[in-house]
């Protein structure tokens, strides 16, 4: 899958910036049809960051939401300036 196409878009609600700031996770909203495999080298290409784990869940209203734990070199908080977040 492209890129591009996997990320639908960031969350920046509380609980996604207390996951950023305690935990280096990156939480986004992505394309139904993406895979864990497709979401870790999205990050790993787009942000030139190393990914530990990809968590995905589905949320009530249909969408597939992503939970990326980065590896410790890199700051998701410093990654997430990239799009916008901060």
């Amino acid at each position: 899958m492209d890129p591009h196409k996997v990320f639908m878009y960031p969350l920046t609600g509380e609980n996604a910036t207390i996951l950023r700031e305690s935990q280096n996770r990156l939480t986004f909203i992505v394309n139904n049809k993406a895979t864990k495999r497709d979401i870790k080298e999205s990050i790993e290409t787009l942000y030139d960051a190393k990914v530990v784990k990809v968590n995905v869940m589905t949320t009530s209203d249909g969408r597939k939401k992503a939970h990326i734990k980065l590896d410790p070199k890199y700051d998701a908080e410093e990654i997430s300036s990239h799009f916008g977040v901060l």
